[in-house]
């Protein structure tokens, strides 16, 4: 009665589980066009290269005329007493001017030029950080897209193995029923169905994990469920060792880091062009009058000239600080740069490794699964003991996990090989 119990469990479990829903299949290309659009670190990347150009404009703005124009209307009273008779006499006098002025620079040494072509290197340091940001956000987004379609798979995985179990466990009850086998068997495969059941239920769970942090990577305000369609094949392989030199050239890292070096070579000269004397015109114009429209015509013209002389060695400092910058961003380059070489040659070992690890898994899961038939045969006849078949039953489900965690570690480590790269979110695998 009791073993009569456990298999009418078994039998309720599989039949009245609960299919997996979700409201929306998307595929790779589906991920990637909504993270273009919605994450927030690219928008962020996005408007820190709009502020870039406007710095740039407000720098260049100096080149330019100055022109303002005003208007001034203003009433004054005034108020005499004479001396002679003692009678106050007040009196109100209206003023009225408009007009307009304008200044231009002529010469500051070159500093305005200077400062316009170091905000042009800024905005390229920044279009650069963008493209960084686009590879990082690529790399979450596979990494939680491979993520959840491995727990998809694991869940298919795990209710293989818990039928695996559930099959042990019929079998040896049939057999402890009949005196053919003894109870730390029948024991030892109800522990088994357990485990098996256990993991069934936990694959269950960290589905909606990998949902939430896939919809977290592709910027998304609300969470829905989801399913992920697509397979375990790695297309970027760099079967051949690439020319890392050659990458690492176009890595968005490097390219943001010699942008800001340039700016800072850039800033130095700005800064020399402070001991250089500034030029200026001006030019202004207005009427003025106590009545409007105003009549009297007033204007000017002028030069202004300004050399320094002493600030307390403020401008020396300033070529100092300047300098210092330069060095260290030329260092912060080179560092960049070998950190480049080494984790590219790192991730594309790590990418041959991976794939030849799905490789040896596939020929230990064949092998696994050959056995395990020939063992079942084996051991319903009597050919061969328990301890001996549960032995072999054990390494084909380790094989059947170790499998999809190859498949799985393959696509993690083609995804960190093509951010090594540099790649973006644009990147289409081929």
């Amino acid at each position: 009665m009791k073993r009569l119990i456990v298999f009418s469990l078994i039998f309720c479990f599989f039949c009245f589980l609960p299919p997996v829903k979700a409201e929306e299949i998307l595929t790779w290309e589906d991920c990637l066009a909504e993270a273009k659009k919605n994450h927030p670190d690219l928008i962020s990347a996005l408007e820190n290269i709009n502020q870039e150009k406007a710095s740039k404009s407000i720098v260049a703005s100096n080149l330019y005329p100055q022109i303002d124009a005003n208007l001034d209307a203003s009433t004054a009273s005034t108020s005499t007493t004479s001396s002679t008779t003692g009678v106050t006499t007040k009196a109100t006098t209206d003023t009225y001017t408009y007009g307009i002025s304008a200044t231009q620079l002529v010469f500051d040494g070159f500093k305005t030029i200077n400062e316009v072509n170091a905000a042009k290197e800024n905005i390229k340091s920044a279009q650069e950080n963008y493209r960084f940001a686009s590879s990082k956000v690529r790399l979450n987004l596979r990494t939680a897209f491979i993520n959840l379609l491995k727990a998809q798979e694991l869940i298919k995985v795990a209710e293989e193995i818990l039928k695996i179990r559930q099959d042990s466990l019929m079998l040896i009850t049939l057999r402890y029923e009949a005196g053919l086998e003894h109870k730390g068997a029948l024991l030892t495969a109800e522990a088994n169905w357990h485990e098996a059941n256990f993991e069934f239920n936990q694959a269950k769970r960290n589905l909606e994990s990998a949902q939430r942090k896939l919809a977290k990577e592709m910027g998304r305000r609300e969470f829905k469920p989801m399913l992920v369609k697509g397979d375990f094949i790695v297309v970027d392989t760099a079967k051949e060792k690439p020319d890392f030199e050659a990458l690492a050239k176009n890595n968005p890292s490097i390219l943001e880091a010699l942008a800001k070096k340039n700016a800072a070579a850039f800033n130095i000269k700005s800064a020399y062009a402070d001991f250089a004397p500034t030029l200026s015109g001006s030019a202004q114009t207005n009427k003025k009058s106590t009545y409007w429209p105003p009549e009297d015509n007033n204007w000017n013209l002028g030069l202004s000239l300004s050399i320094p002389i002493f600030e307390g060695g403020l401008r020396l400092a300033q070529v100092s600080k300047a300098k210092a910058l330069y060095n260290q961003l030329e260092a912060d380059e080179r560092s960049t740069h070998d950190s480049i070489i080494v984790t590219l040659q790192q991730y594309w070992a790590n990418l041959q490794d991976a794939l030849e690890i799905v490789e040896v898994q596939r020929k230990s899961l064949e092998a696994a699964e050959e056995r395990s038939k020939i063992a079942e045969a084996q051991y319903s006849t009597g050919f061969i003991t328990f301890d001996n078949w549960i032995i072999i039953q054990n390494d084909l489900v380790k094989a059947k996990k170790a499998y999809l965690d190859a498949l799985a570690n393959a696509l993690l480590a083609e995804a960190n090989w093509i951010y090594a790269k540099g790649e973006t979110l644009e990147y289409v695998q081929k």
